[in-house]
């Protein structure tokens, strides 16, 4: 199974992208966020009739989807939710048998910081309840959490900036104490290059000066069986990078 996380800052510019990459890459499970267009917005090119999908959108600002394509869950007619702690459309989840994949997009927290604080709070509290529930998880999405120093190039380390904070990062380790898995990280562990989200000027992508900000995040029975877990640095024009999990059968 493929599964893949994109921040694509606005669905309407990145539309061609999107549409050549979903034909090229054919992720299982696609998870999108910061849309920055309503359901009537979407384009049509996005629209793909080879998959499920979910738009959970605002006017011109956060909004996330979930993708299911529809030969890998032949039998599927999902049902879309969102958790009562979802605001500004950011969060969106199916489940699958006793699998709940989720699309996400944390704010950043520069307009309201303890509404970022909040957000991350409720979501552990939610995973650690659908795994009390005997369920597994993958959370996917942009986290907007550099998790530790290695996520960060040394040029951009400043720990009092917002998603590098000590209590941002305490919550992340929080949420993965649920039972979840840092799959990048696990795969990748020694890699100070490994990075998802880079400032547009002066050339920081090219010169792989940025954060590692999108995560997939998974229990256990899905983690052990990661074979790849991916940046696609070279992949659109975003100032996020796609992430794609691969896990054997």
């Amino acid at each position: 199974m493929k599964i893949a996380t994109w921040n694509v800052n606005g669905i309407r510019a990145r539309a061609a992208q999107i549409q050549e990459w979903l034909d090229r890459e054919r992720p299982d499970v696609v998870c999108l966020q910061e849309l920055k267009a309503e359901t009537a917005q979407i384009p049509q090119q996005c629209q793909s009739a080879d998959y499920h999908a979910y738009w959970h959108c605002l006017k011109a600002y956060s909004g996330v989807s979930l993708m299911l394509r529809r030969e890998a869950f032949p039998n599927a007619e999902p049902a879309y939710s969102h958790p009562p702690f979802d605001f500004e459309s950011r969060i969106v989840q199916v489940q699958h048998g006793d699998l709940v994949f989720a699309s996400v997009y944390v704010p950043n927290g520069g307009k309201d910081y303890q509404a970022k604080l909040g957000f991350i709070t409720d979501m552990i509290d939610w995973v650690r309840r659908l795994h009390a529930e005997g369920r597994s998880v993958i959370l996917c999405g942009d986290m907007n959490i550099a998790r530790a120093e290695i996520d960060v190039h040394p040029k951009e380390r400043k720990p009092t900036v917002i998603g590098q904070r000590p209590e941002e990062r305490v919550l992340f380790e929080h949420m993965l104490s649920t039972g979840l898995e840092d799959v990048g990280r696990k795969l990748d562990p020694d890699n100070p290059g490994l990075f998802t989200w880079w400032a547009p000027w002066r050339n920081m992508r090219q010169r792989n000066i940025g954060w590692r900000l999108d995560y997939v995040l998974a229990s256990p029975s899905v983690a052990s069986r990661a074979t790849a877990c991916v940046v696609q640095a070279d992949v659109g024009t975003s100032d996020h990078a796609p992430v794609m999990l691969t896990t054997a059968a």
